[in-house]
């Protein structure tokens, strides 16, 4: 599975998603479980409306390429960029995702439970 960090209100289930990146940047920003932390604590600090997507990658139409990521990331981290909106059938859930008291961690689940979760 692959992961992107959202707004509760940016998602809507049943429809393609696009973010923003995808006109600005060409691309999707994901993460894995193990790393999604990183983007999140360096982006979305203070924020408490967001999800999950938890995204299957062989439900996508569109590439998906393993890129470098941030400089202020810890040495060969790489994150899958997906290149064009994400179907509907690809996103097997959405899940809160909510920082604690020393910021964003890994998800504790790692296997989603549907749509809604």
């Amino acid at each position: 599975m692959i992961l992107h960090i959202t707004g509760r209100d940016d998602h809507t289930p049943g429809e393609s998603y696009r973010a923003p990146s995808l006109d600005t940047e060409g691309f999707i920003h994901c993460s894995d479980p193990g790393t999604v932390h990183l983007p999140a604590n360096r982006l979305f600090a203070g924020r408490d409306d967001l999800v999950l997507l938890w995204i299957d990658p062989a439900a996508l139409d569109v590439p998906l390429r393993w890129e470098p990521g941030h400089p202020t990331d810890p040495a060969g981290v790489w994150f899958p960029h997906v290149y064009g909106p994400i179907p509907p059938a690809a996103v097997v859930a959405v899940h809160p995702f909510q920082a604690g008291p020393d910021g964003f961690r890994p998800p504790e689940a790692v296997t989603p439970t549907g749509p809604e979760g």
